[in-house]
Order: structure tokens, then C-alpha cells, then sequence
């Protein structure tokens, strides 16, 4: 494009130097001596028209006369004027190239070599937006481009360490149960059961710590899916104070820790039983494991939803975790010394938003509550 430009101004320059060297010849063709033989003749024929009494006449051809002396170049310096002319073409030309270059061919360059960096994958050298030139708008969109892909791989190189970071964790932690599983099956092996209820307990601990591994594989099941869309739900007409009294009593047969409170009316949702159940079992996990406290769940209807409320008397959230603690592996600035994926209420998040309703969180005077909100189907006494 450059050399383009160039050879446009080249051509025009030529062009212009072309004219400006025949004025130049013109005024060169006609000499001094050429000049003085006209104004000669010019006079004669004044004076014979005043001798012929054509005073009028000869009064026109001498005012004609002034003025092509006014006109006429002193000293032949006509070839002098296309000689100026010439070079103040050349120098518009030059001007014109100039501006050209800088608006236009310059920012372009700068934009071809930009691009060249980006396709190496070169994405820290930016592109600075200049608002003088033809470019200024697209340079701007190139480099917001840049900024986001950057910005884009960042994330993805964070997704991919705190997917490493997760398998890990959830490896360590399937470990301690399994070698507790070893621990009371080779007690078993050994004789060491040597009454009932040691066996009992032995057994008792054995099938507890299988669970924990079930629960801990289930959560890596569910980080290995680079979509959660794989996790179907197939929903199904639900008495819901049936279902939660259920499965609350399920939870608390081991620990005794989970108090229910069943509505006086039911309530009828569309649910996902299997869904619900692992829903139910996350919030009710993580404050035994948080909080340490007994949990109270309780069942209220407004007009158009039925709430499920999970509260504890803990310590709660910390306020500045609170807006991101459903985010997946995100985990609360509390919860040291307890392992963990970051995946509980995101899951739960998950699963209400796929049954059509939603997930709301908030500290209490002592502890915290979950709200899950789900629509209502039928609602009868």
C-alpha cells in the first residue's frame, strides 16, 4: 500500500513538474528583442490612428497597450515563475505524501505487525490508541480484543490449577477412610472383636467410613464433568414434607443432630428425588462440618413457592465470602483445618436452579440459614 501511495505521488509530481517546464519554455520562446518589436508596432499603430482622426480607436488600442506592459514580466522572468511554480508543486506533493504516511500508512504498519505478535501468541505487547489517526476507533477494538483473550487465558490457566488443586484434595481425603476401612478389617482379621458389641462398633465404623468414601467419589465424579448439563434431572410429583421428613430422618438415624419440623398442610412440588436427597444431604453435611451444631430444617409456603430452611447455630459466613459462596472451589476464609472441595453449594445452587427455583443464604443473630426456594405445584390440606 505504501509503495502505492508513493507512485501516485510520483506520477502527480511528474505531471505538475511537466507543466510548470513548458511555462517555462513559453516564457523562454519569447525574447527581449521579440517584446520590443511589439510594443513598437503597438505604437505606430496609435499614432497612424490619431493621424487618421480616429481618436476614440487609437484611445482604446493605447489603454490596451498600458495594460500588457502592467502584465509583462520585468526582465524576462516569466521562466522564473514556472520555476517557482514547479517547486511549490513539488513541495504540495511531498506535503500530501507526508501526511499520508503518518495518518494512514504508518498506523497501519503498526496495526499488520500487531496482528503478526497476536497470531505468535504474543498477547502482552499492547496496542496503544491513538485518537489522531483514521485508525483510532479499530485500534482500540484490536487491543479491548487483546485485553479479553488475555484476561480468557488467565482464567483458564487459574480453572485449570484449581482443577488440579481439587483432584488432589479429594484424592488425599479418599485415603483416611480407606485406611480406616483397613485398620478395623484387619482388627476383624485378627480376632480382635472379642465381644459383640466391639464387632458391632468395628462394623459400625467400617460401613461409616465406606459412606465417606462413596461421598468423596460422588464429589469427584461431579468435578470431572467439564459441564454440569450431564447432570440430568428427571422431576416427579413430590409430597414435600413427606420427602423431607424422610429424608431427615435418614440423615439423623447415626448422629441424632438433624430436627425436622413437618408443615400442617402439604405441599406439592415437581422434584427430582434423587437430586433433592443429595441436595438435602450437602447443606446438612456442611453445617455439621462447619458449624458443629445440630440442624433444624422446616418447611413455609408463600403464595407461589415453598421454602426449605436448613439453619444452624454456628458461627455462619464471614460477610465478605457471601456473595460468592455458591461459586464453584470456592471456599469461606472459616473453614481452615477442614478439607474440602468447594463444590457442596454449588451443587446445590445447581440442582434448585434446575428444579425451577433458587438458593438464598443469609447470617442469623447465631448461625446461618439456607433457604431453598422451590415452585409450588399443588398446594391442598
Amino acid at each position: 500500500m505504501k509503495a502505492k501511495v508513493f507512485g501516485i505521488t510520483a506520477v502527480f509530481s511528474l505531471l505538475l513538474l511537466a507543466a510548470a517546464f513548458l511555462m517555462l519554455i513559453y516564457g523562454r520562446m519569447r525574447t527581449p528583442q521579440d517584446i520590443r518589436s511589439e510594443q513598437i508596432v503597438a505604437v505606430n499603430e496609435i499614432s497612424q490612428l490619431m493621424e487618421e482622426g480616429e481618436y476614440d480607436l487609437a484611445v482604446q488600442k493605447a489603454d490596451e497597450f498600458q495594460d500588457s506592459l502592467r502584465s509583462m514580466p520585468l526582465d524576462g522572468s516569466g521562466g522564473i515563475n514556472g520555476a517557482v511554480m514547479c517547486a511549490l508543486s513539488i513541495f504540495f506533493m511531498a506535503a500530501v505524501f507526508v501526511y499520508v504516511y503518518i495518518s494512514i500508512l504508518r498506523p497501519f504498519d503498526k496495526l499488520k505487525a500487531f496482528a503478526a505478535e497476536v497470531a505468535k501468541g504474543n498477547f502482552d505487547l499492547p496496542l496503544e490508541y491513538e485518537r489522531t489517526n483514521y485508525f483510532g476507533a479499530f485500534t482500540w477494538a484490536f487491543d479491548s480484543m487483546r485485553r479479553e483473550v488475555t484476561r480468557s487465558r488467565a482464567c483458564e490457566r487459574e480453572a485449570v490449577e484449581n482443577n488440579k488443586t481439587v483432584i488432589a484434595a479429594l484424592s488425599h481425603d479418599i485415603k483416611t477412610p480407606i485406611a480406616s476401612i483397613r485398620a478395623y478389617s484387619e482388627g476383624l482379621q485378627a480376632n480382635l472383636d472379642t465381644t459383640p458389641e466391639r464387632r458391632e462398633r468395628y462394623i459400625s465404623v467400617i460401613m461409616k467410613k465406606c459412606d465417606e468414601v462413596a461421598s468423596l467419589t460422588n464429589d469427584l465424579f461431579l468435578h470431572s464433568l467439564s459441564d454440569l448439563d450431564k447432570l440430568k434431572i428427571y422431576p416427579e410429583d413430590t409430597e414435600l414434607g413427606e420427602f423431607m421428613e424422610a429424608v431427615c430422618s435418614e440423615l439423623s438415624a447415626e448422629r441424632d443432630d438433624v430436627v425436622f419440623r413437618r408443615p400442617v398442610n402439604k405441599v406439592m412440588v415437581s422434584v427430582d428425588k434423587k437430586r433433592l436427597t443429595q441436595l438435602a444431604e450437602n447443606i446438612i453435611n456442611n453445617s455439621r462440618k462447619y458449624a458443629k451444631t445440630d440442624v433444624f430444617v422446616s418447611i413455609s409456603c408463600t403464595e407461589d413457592t415453598a421454602d426449605i430452611h436448613f439453619c444452624d447455630t454456628g458461627m455462619g459466613i464471614p460477610d465478605e465470602d457471601m456473595p460468592f459462596i455458591t461459586e464453584k472451589f470456592y471456599r469461606g476464609h472459616n473453614c481452615e483445618g477442614e478439607n474440602g472441595s468447594g463444590l457442596g453449594l454449588f451443587i446445590v445452587k445447581y440442582i434448585a436452579e434446575q428444579s425451577g427455583g433458587r438458593v438464598s443464604l443469609r447470617n442469623l443473630s447465631k448461625g446461618l440459614e439456607v433457604t431453598v426456594s422451590l415452585p409450588i405445584k399443588n398446594q391442598g390440606s
